[in-house]
């Protein structure tokens, strides 16, 4: 069967005019926008690198939007915009950009990300030296009718002892002192003593709390920082001196870890943190382990609902849907 399309009109408001073939779009907008973002107060805030994305449902009945007013409606918020005092919200600026993209392209959704880099300084374990060290920030609003919803995310580093190399070492341990003159309890003092070896991974950790529209929170992305980072086996630091390095080393295989202990810990603490945002919040956490001994990566993720989460937790009902980030940034508010 052949559709016949009526021709569009090649003068006036083009973008406004009926499409050849009327079918509604998904996501139509812009990527790789660049932007310099200020984070604090207007008179001493600093000023960070951050990359967006801007999107909107297209009407089938519209040829396409104003790709011009994306890049405006950034620039305009990026000026007026100043994020709360010594606290970092990215999601804060998505919002204002995601309200304004909505009005001025007229749409019925409108959506914005923000990933930002920025640094901060943190004491060294052991010496107490002052570091530099770089995280993310990352900020996703949606505005529609319905109000806005936001998604507050943040990603670090950190390191992981394996815990199966560890256990194997051990058994060998146990084996070789078993020949000499030691008893059994001084074999396992000795074990439980002395740091066992095993490999290491460097760890990547991202956190996203979402708060569905109507919803009054307050989200530290430094709290979301602890979290990401206290996951893992041990935080580590771009600075170390010598008794620095023993102490991530001998945290580290004090508390090994796998990749999906991370992800759980992560869980436990936001359901234990964050259980006022509501039953509707979302929560997403993954882990990427880059191997030491392996070519390849491993990665582990959860994301649904905070009351699913919580229920999982308390009564062991694995029954609920894992909700993922997509579905619940297009669930309509209730």
């Amino acid at each position: 069967m052949t559709i016949e399309a009526t021709p569009a009109p090649i003068s006036g408001d083009v973008q406004a005019s009926r499409p050849r073939t009327e079918v509604s779009l998904s996501r139509v907008g812009v990527t790789g926008m660049e932007k310099v973002i200020r984070v604090g107060p207007s008179s001493g805030g600093q000023l960070y690198f951050a990359e967006l994305e801007c999107f909107v449902d297209l009407d089938p009945t519209q040829a396409g939007v104003h790709m011009s007013r994306f890049e405006e409606v950034v620039g305009e918020a990026v000026d007026a915009v100043v994020l709360g005092e010594a606290a970092f919200r990215a999601e804060t600026l998505a919002a204002h950009i995601a309200e304004r993209i909505l009005e001025s392209q007229s749409a019925l959704r409108a959506e914005v990300s923000l990933n930002a880099h920025y640094p901060e300084t943190v004491s060294t374990p052991e010496s107490g030296k002052p570091t530099q060290e770089m995280y993310t920030l990352l900020g996703t609003a949606v505005a529609s009718a319905r109000g806005t919803r936001t998604l507050t995310g943040v990603r670090a580093q950190g390191m992981t002892a394996c815990p199966c190399a560890q256990g194997m070492v051990r058994d060998s341990a146990r084996e070789r002192l078993a020949g000499g003159d030691l008893t059994d309890e001084q074999i396992e003092h000795v074990l439980d003593t002395v740091p066992i070896a095993t490999h290491n991974q460097r760890g990547i950790g991202t956190l996203h709390v979402g708060v569905p529209e109507g919803t009054d929170a307050d989200l530290e992305a430094r709290d979301l920082l602890r979290i990401v980072e206290s996951s893992m086996s041990s935080e580590i630091y771009e600075l170390l001196k010598r008794p620095d390095e023993l102490a991530v080393v001998e945290k580290a295989h004090a508390q090994p870890r796998f990749v999906e202990d991370c992800v759980r810990e992560m869980v436990r603490q936001v359901v234990d943190s964050y259980g006022d945002l509501g039953a509707d919040a979302f929560v997403q956490a993954r882990q990427e382990n880059l191997e030491t001994i392996h070519r390849h990566n491993v990665v582990a993720e959860r994301h649904g609902t905070l009351g699913d989460l919580a229920s999982e937790l308390s009564s062991g009902d694995r029954s609920a849907h894992h909700l993922t980030m997509r579905e619940w940034l297009e669930t309509p508010g209730t």
